[in-house]
């Protein structure tokens, strides 16, 4: 693993951004695996919501890849975007990023993955995505 330095996505805003802390961590030091999966999946279901306006619940997870380890003390950004949607589902592309080393700053990309979710009714049933407001 080599750790370039890149920039964050100057044309959107994160989903989320977090901070690393200690109680996240695992005994070698860097986080756990689970705690960055847990908030990709919540970034990654703020498009979706918004999307489906309405509810939606997570039905795969398409890919996953972890590239660099995130550490305590880094702010981790989360980029979610919409990249394909069907009749009741909404595929989300989430890349994570974190920041490092505030006096010499490094950030690097961590971790991407996609997800799948679907619209669900007041029943919690699948339901037809709204058209798109023109």
């Amino acid at each position: 693993m080599t750790k370039q330095n890149v920039t964050l996505p100057n044309d959107r805003h994160p989903a989320i951004k977090l901070v690393a802390m200690p109680k996240d961590s695992n005994g070698g030091g860097s986080v756990f695996g689970g705690w960055i999966m847990a908030n990709v999946d919540m970034a990654g279901s703020i498009p979706a919501v918004e999307r489906a306006r309405g509810r939606v619940a997570t039905v795969a997870v398409n890919s996953f890849e972890f590239h660099e380890p995130v550490l305590v003390g880094d702010v981790v950004s989360y980029f979610a975007e919409v990249i394909k949607t069907g009749n009741s589902s909404i595929t989300i592309k989430v890349e994570v990023y974190a920041e490092r080393n505030p006096i010499d700053r490094l950030t690097i990309k961590v971790t991407q993955a996609e997800l799948t979710y679907v619209a669900l009714d007041e029943n919690r049933k699948p339901r037809k995505l709204p058209e798109l407001e023109i």
